[in-house]
């Protein structure tokens, strides 16, 4: 034994309360009050941001008219995807099947005081380099409005980045006369 390590370090002292070295620690149920609220709190937020969002959908799809597109490739969108007419939000994708031709059939929800043509066509948009995709209706000159329940025959699928890139790649390969060649490498 070391002569003084006694007295360099106090002994630890437990109550019958759990306080250490006779001091009062009372933070124990104030700190499980001060959580417990602030989980109720976070729960109340998320709660009103669903219903809000719910209420929100429900409000388009109780509105407009439905309009079938098909497209061949329809990556990204789904069901609660925006449709867009110059930018503005018109309506919503509220059913999304593949038809007997392996297309993607994508019914969506107008607003009833947009008025589409019978040319109009509908392209898949990326918001933004990485956001999500939307569906744009472009209305064509036609004089024929197109009805509830109609079908925009004009699409465009969606583009997909890894495709485009390597479309660039295979243009650049050919301009170089690299086409049906590997890149040359330092050892070559």
């Amino acid at each position: 034994m070391i002569v003084g390590a006694e007295s360099a370090s106090a002994p630890l002292v437990i109550t019958s309360h759990g306080s250490r070295n006779g001091m009062n620690d009372r933070r124990g149920p104030h700190d499980a009050l001060i959580g417990a609220v602030v989980v109720a709190v976070i729960g109340l937020a998320v709660g009103i941001l669903y219903a809000k969002d719910r209420h929100a959908a429900r409000a388009v799809d109780s509105t407009g008219y439905l309009v079938t597109a098909r497209f061949n490739r329809a990556d990204g969108v789904g069901i609660g995807s925006d449709v867009r007419v110059s930018g503005v939000s018109v309506g919503k994708v509220v059913d999304q099947t593949l038809g007997v031709d392996f297309r993607a059939a994508l019914t969506m929800r107008v607003a009833s005081a947009i008025q589409l043509t019978a040319d109009t066509d509908a392209v898949i948009h990326t918001d933004g380099l990485l956001g999500a995709k939307y569906i744009e209706l472009r209305p064509g000159g036609d004089q024929t409005l197109l009805k509830p329940g109609g079908e925009i025959v004009l699409t465009q699928d969606a583009l997909v980045i890894e495709e485009l890139m390597d479309m660039i790649i295979q243009q650049a390969k050919t301009k170089r006369g690299y086409a049906d060649k590997p890149l040359p490498t330092i050892t070559n």
